[in-house]
């Protein structure tokens, strides 16, 4: 494995104990993650299951007349293809690379193989799905009821925490389709925003300014899914430390 990737930068693969840990490792393939390469089509058997490590990837719906929406992002806190281990070898949406990076696929015979063995690997798994339902329900419920600056303040920290950068390589009419809006919303929205003092634009670039700005002006839907994420993977150790989980 190459000396500037580690499988441990993906939090899930970081908080296996060693043994489990080893079972996997010699199977993960490190694997680039250019932008906008589908990883899963609907309908399409899943091969793989994806741990990304730099890249973030993008859970969307696209409708019969093309239009599409993000249901959900997975960076280094995830896993990619739960379907896998949760009955099904396949998906209705489509999962596609939306910030570029590197992240290890594994193949879906050896997740179910090391979920069915009932170990932490087992509940790390469904505790992260739990999460990410959580992140589907608010954002299905985001992009219904509050405004297009509060769900672009939300999808802008989300990617943030998952990135060490404050520069993101985004066009407005990839934000519009994962948000699911006009891309002239985008583009007004991102005005006011570089007007503040907030982000700063530039095609195919956003830079964010000040955090706080973001966080001054987005709705609720954010706090409740880190919130969530941090309920069910607090009392989780890293191999480096403590591996465990603690049960009340």
């Amino acid at each position: 494995m190459s000396s500037s990737h580690n499988p441990n930068q993906n939090h899930l693969l970081a908080a296996l104990p060693t043994a489990e840990f080893e079972r996997l490792a010699a199977h993960l393939e490190l694997v680039p993650m250019p932008l906008g390469e589908v990883l899963y089509e609907p309908g399409g058997q899943m091969q793989h299951a994806y741990f990304p490590t730099t890249a973030i990837v993008s859970l969307h719906y696209v409708m019969e007349s093309g239009a599409s929406a993000e249901t959900a992002g997975v960076g280094n806190e995830g896993v990619v293809g739960i379907s896998l281990f949760m009955g099904g070898d396949s998906t209705p949406s489509s999962a596609v690379v939306q910030t570029a990076g590197h992240g290890y696929r594994l193949e879906s015979r050896l997740l179910k193989q090391e979920f069915n063995r009932g170990g932490l690997l087992q509940r790390l798994l469904l505790r992260y799905t739990q999460a990410l339902i959580t992140q589907m329900s608010q954002t299905a419920a985001c992009n219904r009821h509050h405004s297009v600056e509060q769900q672009l303040c939300r999808w802008l920290l989300l990617t943030l925490d998952r990135i060490p950068s404050h520069e993101l390589i985004m066009t407005q009419e990839l934000v519009a389709s994962m948000l699911g809006v006009r891309r002239e919303g985008i583009t007004e929205t991102a005005g006011m925003l570089q007007r503040a003092g907030v982000i700063r634009y530039r095609r195919g670039h956003i830079a964010v300014l000040q955090r706080s700005g973001l966080e001054a002006r987005v709705c609720e839907c954010y706090a409740v899914v880190k919130k969530e994420l941090s309920r069910l993977l607090s009392d989780v150790r890293h191999r480096h430390g403590i591996v465990s989980i603690v049960v009340p």
